[in-house]
């Protein structure tokens, strides 16, 4: 069972998970991953991907937390500053079994009204391979997707079914993704999000 796997990992290796850990299986029922989802629901610091029967299982490193959340506190910045009304979702587990696919985004957003999947994604990514989540979230048909890796920001439209690759949010059309960056990259978290609030407010 993955479940004992990690509880020998931790036993075997103290602080592995810390520095994060990924755990590709295949051959993965959509009963077993159900199991695992309940079985691990207070180690909310893990994040399954589901896709086809096969199954990842990742402890996000310091690093990619750390990164995750400034871009959540700049983007809930921007929601207030512009009057967005959001729902944050953080890490919900979604999961479609017809589609046979779910996965638990770093961070994910409704907009607008609560909707049973969300409209926004966010997806931190320092490693590469494993399982594709875009084709994840495309059986799921959440609108946009956000990948942060090497420190880059790419945004994924679906259109007619497909993702494109976009230079504009279209969910947040007025944000300046290169301000964005910059402040994502910023040194000093607390300057970078009372900086960016002012830049928001000049710019309105």
């Amino acid at each position: 069972m993955l479940a004992e796997l990690i509880h020998d990992l931790e036993q075997d290796y103290p602080g592995v998970l810390e520095r994060g850990l990924c755990l590709l299986m295949s051959g993965v029922s959509w009963q077993y991953y159900e199991a695992l989802i309940c079985k691990l629901e207070d180690r909310a610091s893990l994040r399954l991907t589901y896709l086809d029967g096969e199954l990842e299982v990742v402890a996000p490193s310091r690093r990619q937390e750390g990164i995750k959340k400034r871009i959540a506190i700049l983007l809930e910045a921007y929601f207030e500053e512009t009057d967005t009304e959001y729902f944050p979702l953080g890490s919900t587990t979604f999961r479609s079994e017809q589609q046979r696919g779910g996965s638990e985004p770093d961070e994910s957003y409704c907009l607008g009204v609560e909707k049973d999947v969300p409209d926004l994604v966010v997806e931190v990514s320092l490693t590469s391979g494993g399982i594709d989540k875009l084709t994840v979230y495309q059986r799921l048909k959440i609108p946009e997707i956000w990948f942060w890796q090497d420190e880059q920001l790419s945004i994924y439209c679906l259109r007619e079914g497909q993702y494109e690759k976009v230079t504009r949010s279209e969910l947040l059309p007025k944000l300046e993704l290169e301000l964005l960056k910059a402040y994502i990259l910023h040194p000093q978290p607390l300057s970078a999000v009372k900086e960016f609030r002012q830049r928001i407010r000049q710019s309105m």
